[in-house]
């Protein structure tokens, strides 16, 4: 909402060629309590009086020498291309009113003047105004808030994959069915598992032999949803050679407490326990 003081300090500018026509407009606003009124008699000033300092309204006669209203307006378009032209135009002619707003006008007062109109004319369409500027900032606001936290999450993504490069071999993460969703690093070819896209995604285990028991202890601590440390676990590749492989993990839950699946590390320790 727009509180009563937003629209009296509201940055007005009145533009008439007739000095008393200035005169009687800025009387009228400030006797209403406007208090940030600015006026011209030079309708060729207008549009960098309008880019100086960014009117909430401009009040606008129609019928001047050297450069009438629609030409005034065609100039502030070029300030306002993607925004909204903060004209109120003044006229005795009634069949330029509809020309007016085909120009951009918003609104339009007449000649001679009804002063409950004029203010109440200027105060709605302030109230509209000064409603366009809070939502387009709000929308500014918003923008920069998505750009900043995407940034935040794409730096946070990156540490966290190099603190997980540093730490492990690979990182992993399944679902609650036990399906890798993701991988980061050789996780599958260390595991001795082939992904078959053709057939749906399905998985193959490549050559070699599992130590059933160890697998068996590593499936219940996953059945059970239990997190687990440093858990080594072997395996025999085709060619009768075996793997250490060491992984810790812990179950992913989402904010209602519903299981989601496992999350995880793991490294490559044949090197270390054939050392030892």
């Amino acid at each position: 909402m727009i509180s009563k003081q937003e629209i009296l300090n509201a940055h007005i500018l009145i533009v008439d060629d007739q000095p008393a026509n200035v005169l009687l407009l800025g009387e009228l606003l400030r006797d209403a309590g406007y208090t940030c009124l600015t006026s011209t008699t030079d309708p060729f000033s207008v549009s960098e009086l309008h880019r100086k300092h960014g009117y909430d309204l401009i009040l606008l006669d129609l019928q001047m020498p050297g450069m009438d209203g629609f030409q005034v307006m065609e100039g502030l378009k070029g300030l306002e291309a993607d925004s909204y032209l903060p004209v109120l135009v003044i006229t005795a002619q009634p069949d330029h009113k509809l020309r007016a707003l085909s120009f951009g006008a918003k609104d339009f007062i007449s000649k001679p003047f009804d002063l409950i109109e004029v203010k109440t004319r200027i105060h709605n369409m302030l109230e509209v105004r000064l409603l366009y500027k809070k939502l387009e900032k709000n929308n500014q606001e918003l923008e920069q808030t998505v750009r900043e936290r995407t940034a935040e999450l794409r730096a946070s993504e990156a540490r966290f994959r190099r603190l997980a490069e540093l730490s492990s071999d690979w990182y992993w993460e399944q679902d609650e069915t036990g399906h890798f969703t993701r991988i980061f690093g050789p996780a599958l070819e260390m595991l001795g598992i082939r992904i078959d896209e053709g057939r749906g995604g399905s998985r193959d285990e490549l050559g070699g032999k599992w130590i059933e028991t160890e697998r068996e202890m590593l499936e219940t601590k996953l059945a059970t949803r239990s997190p687990f440390l440093d858990f080594v676990y072997s395996r025999s590749d085709a060619d009768g050679s075996r793997k250490y492989l060491m992984v810790s993990g812990e179950p992913m839950f989402d904010a209602t407490g519903r299981y989601t699946g496992y999350r995880g590390i793991g490294r490559d320790v044949t090197d270390t326990r054939n050392l030892a």
